[in-house]
């Protein structure tokens, strides 16, 4: 086994190993949709972080990442690189070894280029590449997964309204959001996010959508959903991502959020989207535990954080 920059030359073999691998995760989460059109890869042949792995002129496998870009994941204060799905791919046989030369091989141009933070984007049921790049110093950090738009059983909450809320009423969602981003600095999470204003929140909502369970005119718990997504899912028709949700503590155990989701999936299953996506941090239990009950996994992200003094010069 050889490994070379990856080109444009190598760029059309890859789309056929990265269309094989989707398929072979379609196997093990039937939910997934047939045929998606994997990303173009010219971009990645043009910034020149990208690897591929031959055995004489076989394409055995390909790793390539975007360009480095600062604050990884937010609030690490390095510089990253992200190797998204469809960015990376191995045919069947092999795959740990082939990973594992790949990621020699590109961990090297990473490192090179500033970036401590190395992220790859696997699939979910990929096992062996999993196990090998945990040998390397990754661990899980990200989950995507997904569910069509069938019924959720949720419980009866009386005293409670379910409904989506209307642009005026946005702003009862902000002190909920604002008790989100404070629980994503608790153990284990540990990730800081941006403290912002009511003004600057309703100013970011864009085109998202709330859903609301409300109880003597107080919203106890929000589903947030709209037009974004981080795989490349996210662009096929009838695609719709959920992006947030949260429950006043007073009011969990009994079944709001899941009667959110039940709501949001019969309205916009109405509305004619087929798929509801939703990606999340592994490092948050609750999260964690929650959105796998519901969704079916299908990609995780694994990340490495190198010695910073390791940076070559």
């Amino acid at each position: 086994m050889h490994i070379v920059d990856f080109t444009a030359v190598h760029i059309e073999h890859a789309m056929r190993i990265a269309k094989r691998n989707y398929e072979r995760e379609r196997r093990s989460v039937p939910t997934l949709p047939p045929a998606a059109n994997v990303p173009d890869l010219t971009p990645f042949a043009e910034n020149g972080l990208g690897v591929a792995a031959f055995e004489g002129n076989t394409m055995l496998g390909f790793l390539c990442s975007v360009s480095p870009f600062d604050n990884a994941f937010g609030s690490t204060g390095v510089k990253g690189v992200f190797s998204p799905m469809g960015a990376n791919g191995a045919d069947c046989e092999n795959r740990a070894n082939i990973y594992a030369r790949l990621y020699q091989t590109a961990g090297a141009k990473w490192v090179r280029a500033g970036a401590s933070s190395h992220a790859i984007c696997l699939y979910a049921h990929d096992n062996e590449v999993q196990a090998q790049l945990f040998r390397y110093g990754f661990g899980m950090r990200t989950v995507d997964a997904i569910r069509g738009m069938d019924e959720i059983i949720a419980p009866l909450c009386d005293g409670y309204t379910f409904s989506e809320l209307t642009p005026e009423q946005y702003a009862e969602v902000f002190p909920l959001d604002n008790l989100l981003h404070q629980h994503c600095l608790e153990s284990p999470f540990f990730m800081m996010k941006q403290n912002t204003t009511e003004s600057k929140f309703l100013e970011n909502i864009g085109t998202d959508r709330y859903f609301a369970a409300q109880k003597d005119g107080i919203v106890a718990a929000f589903l947030c959903v709209g037009q974004t997504g981080e795989t490349f899912l996210c662009k096929i028709p009838g695609y719709i991502h959920a992006n947030g949700a949260f429950c006043l503590p007073e009011h969990r155990g009994i079944g709001l959020l899941q009667n959110l989701l039940r709501l949001a999936a019969g309205i916009l299953k109405a509305e004619g989207y087929t798929y509801l996506g939703v990606d999340f941090e592994s490092i948050n239990p609750p999260a964690y535990a929650f959105w796998l009950k519901y969704f079916s996994a299908y990609t995780c992200g694994v990340v490495r954080r190198i010695d910073e003094g390791a940076l070559y010069q």
